[in-house]
């Protein structure tokens, strides 16, 4: 018979593994998302983000592989040297963007529905790390589901960027050259 405290400890390290093997098919789901989208882009930019995206989620993916087997091997979390770069490097694509500026940029709505589609996974994303994060036995792994939400904010925030950049690249670029002005205000 197993006494109360290890019943408890054993549904807690079931509950993790089972927000683990979630969040690896998330970030699973989303690299395939974005590989296939990145195929059929007709923008060059929109190719480079989102192959970057595919990128980053799958980063994502293996350090939720390495957490998910040390914590089923040895029933605790491990400290990670998971260091997200603000979207640093998604980021650049849009500098890339100010520079070789094109404002005949025509998108499909089939493209604007993939990035709008991105958009929702992302949210979906960061609210799910970020119940994980409040449901968190131990601050590391606390800390480490609120760098993965802030990485999907991220995520987020410049999908948006690209999708208003589709819908209206000249008023894109006017926002753009507006805020570096008049110093980002």
């Amino acid at each position: 018979m197993v006494d109360g405290e290890d019943w408890t400890m054993a549904s807690e390290q079931n509950k993790t593994l089972e927000a683990l093997q979630t969040a690896i098919q998330m970030e699973i789901d989303g690299k395939a998302f974005y590989l296939k989208a990145s195929r059929e882009t007709t923008n060059e930019m929109g190719r480079k983000l989102l192959e970057s995206l595919a990128s980053e989620e799958d980063m994502h993916r293996k350090k939720f592989n390495e957490i998910y087997e040390a914590v089923r091997n040895k029933k605790d979390w491990p400290v990670s040297d998971f260091t997200p770069d603000g979207g640093k490097t998604l980021r650049t694509v849009f500098a890339g963007a100010l520079e070789k500026f094109d404002s005949n940029v025509k998108a499909p709505e089939s493209e604007l529905e993939a990035v709008q589609t991105a958009m929702d996974m992302e949210n979906k994303s960061f609210d799910f790390y970020n119940m994980q994060a409040k449901n968190a036995s131990g601050d590391v792994e606390r800390n480490f589901y609120k760098m993965v939400a802030a990485e999907e904010q991220e995520h987020h925030i410049v999908l948006l960027d690209y999708y208003e950049y589709l819908k209206d690249p000249a008023g894109w670029f006017a926002s753009k050259e507006r805020s570096s002005l008049d110093g980002g205000r």
